[in-house]
């Protein structure tokens, strides 16, 4: 999977937008790109260096990836209570991350629908 199947994956969800909102603290994260529904994040990942999607779940299902996946990180800059991030290429498939980004979407959608 490369950026622009990813991205166009992200976009294909209803109500979908996306931002690099983050450039305005330090260039050096103007490359992290954002999706967002209903004006929430759900995921994000780095244009430039795409090796990871960062994806908001409930704590139990952060709690089990973190103990059943090694290429399942803490978000350094996310609570790590919700957000977590999984790496392609290690021993989580990418159709998995593919489900766990639905499932964020899902999650964040049902938040804030009104």
């Amino acid at each position: 999977m490369d950026i622009e199947q990813f991205r166009n994956y992200c976009l294909s969800f209803e109500g979908v937008t996306e931002k690099t909102p983050f450039g305005k603290f330090a260039p050096r994260f103007s490359s992290v790109l954002v999706f967002y529904v209903c004006g929430h994040m759900f995921c994000m990942t780095d244009i430039d260096d795409f090796h990871y999607a960062v994806v908001k779940n409930t704590p139990e299902k952060i709690a089990e990836l973190h103990e059943s996946c090694r290429s399942c990180e803490r978000q350094r800059n996310m609570s790590a209570k919700y957000w977590i991030q999984l790496n392609f290429g290690g021993d989580i498939s990418a159709a998995e991350i593919l489900r766990l980004v639905e499932q964020s979407y899902q999650i964040v959608k049902a938040k804030y629908s009104k």
